[in-house]
């Protein structure tokens, strides 16, 4: 049982990038998978969250409008678009799946220990 984030990398202030968090030895049709970062010297935080219908995504307000998180249950797999990324995004970005569809999961409010499975993390970093 596996989570996977994926496709960081570097990029200039206002450029794009489009993280992947994949899973294997089990299905995320059921979860809500959130997307959380860590900065260096900062804690982690929440950035989006999806449902598992896919309905009525959530994002922090610091990336609204630039980030949009989706999901492809057929390829067991979760995005993050990226766009308009700024050198305060610079971040350890991680993936994590959640059984229950709670309030505080969907709005990312929820103990990190709440959440069923943890992706390794993937790094990005904006330079300005």
């Amino acid at each position: 049982v596996q989570l996977q984030a994926s496709g960081g990398g570097l990029v200039q202030a206002g450029g794009s990038l489009k993280l992947s968090c994949a899973a294997s030895g089990f299905t995320l049709d059921n979860y809500a998978i959130g997307w959380f970062r860590q900065a260096p010297g900062k804690e982690r935080e929440g950035v989006s969250c999806i449902s598992s219908s896919g309905t009525r995504p959530y994002y922090v307000d610091s990336v609204k409008g630039r980030f949009t998180i989706s999901r492809d249950n057929a390829k067991n797999t979760v995005y993050l678009q990226m766009n308009s990324l700024k050198p305060e995004d610079t971040a350890v970005y991680y993936c994590a799946a959640g059984w229950t569809h709670s309030i505080s999961i969907l709005t990312l409010t929820a103990p990190f220990d709440e959440y069923d499975h943890w992706g390794r993390g993937t790094l990005v970093t904006v330079s300005s």
